[in-house]
């Protein structure tokens, strides 16, 4: 005799980089087992795969995370681990104002959201003649720089992958005709005050983000401390 196949529940999110609506359920036992196991490994690229096919088939197979921004991935994930194992998590923070006490605070996922500045955009005037065009991080921009490189180079491997166009005049060069090397040099060649313009790309865009207001046992400051990235939402 055959068991009974178990209903699982259907939600509904809206995608943060283009506001399409879709449809998407929890992970079950056997997906969290690769999880799991990928997050026992301390491998990063492990864990990244497992949280992509996770996404994948928890989306019913609507978002590609080898193509969507990682902001997408990560707050899909943020929604399918609410959905899966509760949508409450508890957090320990470090009070601002003296920097050493550390308080409980109870968050709920379902108030965690993607928040981008006014004043982002993909589009990077260098100088006079030329600007930059990029293109958000994505899932497999993540794999095998995490845990082998230091932040500096992380930064720069990143920022590599991202660039999509280079703009001289009228002249554009696409990143596919342009080697690492080259890209390499580009990016060397920059002003400190040229890099910071490019890096605010990434400081802007959209991401999870969350203000949590926090008082301290000791002083009675109130203070707000700002989350950001998966996992600082995950405990």
């Amino acid at each position: 005799m055959a068991l009974p196949k178990l209903n699982t529940p259907t939600y509904e999110l809206v995608l943060p980089s283009n506001g399409e609506k879709i449809k998407y359920r929890p992970f079950l036992v056997r997906e969290q087992k690769v999880l799991l196991m990928a997050q026992e490994s301390n491998n990063d690229d492990e864990i990244a795969n497992a949280m992509g096919d996770i996404v994948r088939t928890c989306t019913f197979d609507t978002v590609d995370p080898n193509v969507s921004p990682m902001f997408d991935i990560e707050y899909i994930f943020l929604k399918v681990r609410g959905k899966s194992a509760g949508e409450t998590v508890d957090l320990t923070l470090t009070c601002p104002d003296d920097n050493k006490t550390k308080v409980q605070v109870r968050l709920n996922l379902d108030d965690i959201n993607c928040q981008m500045t006014m004043e982002h955009t993909n589009e990077i005037k260098l100088s006079n003649d030329v600007k930059m065009m990029l293109r958000y991080p994505l899932l497999k921009d993540m794999k095998g720089v995490l845990g082998s490189q230091n932040d500096i180079d992380r930064v720069f491997f990143v920022l590599n992958k991202c660039v999509t166009e280079i703009h001289y005049g009228d002249k554009i060069y696409n990143r596919v005709d342009i080697t690492d090397k080259e890209m390499n040099d580009f990016i060397d060649s920059m002003s400190n005050a040229q890099l910071e313009s490019v890096m605010n790309f990434f400081d802007s865009m959209p991401k999870l983000r969350h203000a949590i207001k926090v008082t301290n046992p000791n002083t009675k400051v109130k203070s707000e401390v700002v989350l950001e990235g998966l996992t600082s939402f995950l405990g």
